[in-house]
């Protein structure tokens, strides 16, 4: 008869085989997936500075389209304050040549005749003869 013992060691043989060439494949995978994150990582680090470096490439030309705005909008405003300070003194001059010529301020002047004109259509209503109002009511249907 043979004994227990002599059988085991060569089942303890054969499952270590399976499992030594189990680990040998899990640590090559291991390695495989390490190899894989160390380049992604790298990727990753690329990347980032690639995106870094645009941002400041933008991040600076932005700056510089801003103060060529705030420029040309203070160039405007300069321009806009010199014509209004150019239309004042155009419209001071029209009216001192004006009152040499004894006109005086001519939208003055169209200013009164209108309100004359206001006023006299108010006297001529109110100097109409009021009808009554059944007489009203006729001559409206009329």
């Amino acid at each position: 008869m043979s004994s227990p013992d002599s059988t085991a060691p060569l089942s303890t043989k054969e499952n270590i085989t399976p499992i030594s060439s189990k680990i040998a494949e899990l640590n090559e995978s291991r390695s495989e997936l390490l190899g894989r994150i160390q380049s992604l990582k790298q990727d990753l680090q690329g990347w980032r500075s690639k995106l870094d470096t645009q941002v400041k490439v933008y991040r600076d030309e932005l700056t510089v389209l801003k103060k060529t705005l705030n420029v040309e909008v203070e160039q405007l405003r300069t321009e806009f304050q010199d014509l209004r300070t150019t239309l004042q003194q155009q419209q001071e001059d029209v009216t001192a040549s004006l009152r040499n010529l004894g006109l005086q301020d001519a939208s003055g002047d169209v200013k009164q005749a209108q309100s004359q004109e206001t006023k006299i259509e108010e006297i001529v209503k109110e100097e109409q003869p009021k009808l009554p109002e059944e007489e009203n009511t006729k001559v409206a249907e009329k």
